[in-house]
């Protein structure tokens, strides 16, 4: 079949870097699917020129509404929508996001076809493309920066000042400079494993649970907990982690245990708002509660971290809470306070690496199907809107764009 697909340049502010598919990528679909060709809307402000893209005789230009399918990163603005075209980017509605109620009425009312990355899923409804690794790669990098900050260590280089991921690494060697703090990461999947990978390079200690909590260092350390290593069901039942995901009210929070050993907590679990918290705003005034630094990866406002009442930027990455009055203020205010990393798009700052991670994964999970028949129903199963109208599989968003269109 013929296919052209049309990379868009990002609309949203502010703007991101990041692209679905690097330049090498964008050859390298087309070598692998006869019939498939790619066409880069122009763009000042992408990680990868557009000179990087002609280098590799693709062609660029400003117009890309001949193009059958549009991808995107980031929620493409409505008034920037080409009716009766197919798109790819995170279109972040279907958890019914109040920001993002007119992009999908604009969706419906333009007869657009709309696909989100988010939803890509395969048989056993695992996603099969996501940024989150390097979430957990900046994450961790980010709240070793502010700790260093935080006490006056070191000074690490902000993530997004560096060119790539090699020239973040070059960093690496300040935290030798840490005294023998314990670290918690929280989470087992891909925006925990970036964070482990920092560590690790970072030639931090990794240590058992039971030794973080019962045991004390001479150098610094860091353990991995998993949902069942802080979480409990309140009825004294065994351990069950596909009825925690099931059934997360019937559970409660076992953290308090690492409150009184943890400095630095770097939060990358996923969290459902039925689940319960790490810890309450109330625990941050035990006179055993050590934590002072906190990476909230995830950055679940009012979520898992109390602490996390607003998000943050890549400018200004950090601020404190103030464990006395409840109440922010800005970062470094006072050594008793809690300082706190919460920035909502950490993959921005690292936007070259990230891209190609990303495009690595559409051309191996997604493209098969997009370009070919789809029939494992990859991209039906991430389909929200065909037609003018929702899929089937997502009527439930039908009350969310119930009232007057607004385009």
């Amino acid at each position: 079949m013929s296919l052209t697909i049309g990379l868009i340049r990002e609309g949203k502010t502010p703007p991101d870097k990041r692209v679905p598919l690097t330049p090498k990528k964008c050859v390298e679909a087309q070598a692998s699917f006869p019939g498939l060709r790619v066409v880069v809307q122009s763009s000042p402000i992408r990680s990868y020129a557009d000179q990087e893209y002609r280098d590799l005789d693709l062609e660029v230009r400003e117009d890309v509404s001949d193009c059958d399918v549009l991808m995107g990163v980031k929620e493409v603005p409505a008034d920037q929508l080409i009716a009766n075209k197919t798109y790819l980017f995170f279109s972040h509605t279907v958890k019914k996001q109040p920001a993002n109620r007119n992009l999908l009425r604009a969706v419906l009312a333009k007869n657009i076809t709309l696909i989100d990355y988010e939803l890509l899923t395969n048989a056993r409804g695992e996603r099969i493309v996501a940024f989150g690794r390097y979430a957990g790669i900046v994450g961790a990098y980010n709240g070793l920066l502010t700790y260093g900050r935080k006490h006056k260590l070191f000074s690490l280089r902000p993530a997004h000042q560096c060119v790539d991921m090699d020239d973040m690494q070059e960093e690496f060697f300040k935290v030798k400079k840490l005294p023998p703090i314990k670290m918690a990461i929280t989470g087992s999947g891909r925006v925990a494993q970036g964070a482990l990978e920092v560590l690790d390079r970072m030639g931090i200690r990794r240590v058992s649970v039971y030794d973080y909590l019962y045991h004390d260092f001479n150098e610094p350390v860091y353990t991995q907990l998993l949902s069942s290593d802080y979480n409990r069901r309140r009825d004294g039942r065994v351990w069950d982690t596909q009825d925690f995901h099931k059934n997360p009210q019937e559970y409660e929070s076992t953290f308090g245990n690492f409150l009184p050993v943890t400095d630095l907590l770097i939060a990358c679990a996923y969290w459902h708002p039925a689940a319960p918290r790490l810890f309450s705003e109330a625990d941050t005034q035990r006179p055993d509660f050590r934590i002072n630094t906190i990476a909230d990866v995830t950055c679940d406002v009012n979520g898992s971290v109390p602490t996390t009442k607003r998000s943050s930027t890549i400018a200004e990455p950090a601020f404190d809470y103030n464990p006395a009055t409840g109440e922010l203020e800005p970062a470094y205010s006072r050594p008793t306070n809690i300082t706190e990393m919460a920035v909502d798009n950490l993959p921005c700052e690292l936007p070259r690496n990230a891209s190609r991670d990303f495009g690595r994964q559409l051309l191996d999970n997604v493209f098969p199907h997009l370009v070919g028949d789809d029939a494992a129903g990859v991209i039906e199963r991430a389909t929200i809107a065909k037609g003018g109208r929702l899929t089937e599989r997502y009527q439930y968003l039908a009350d969310y764009v119930a009232e007057t269109v607004e385009v």
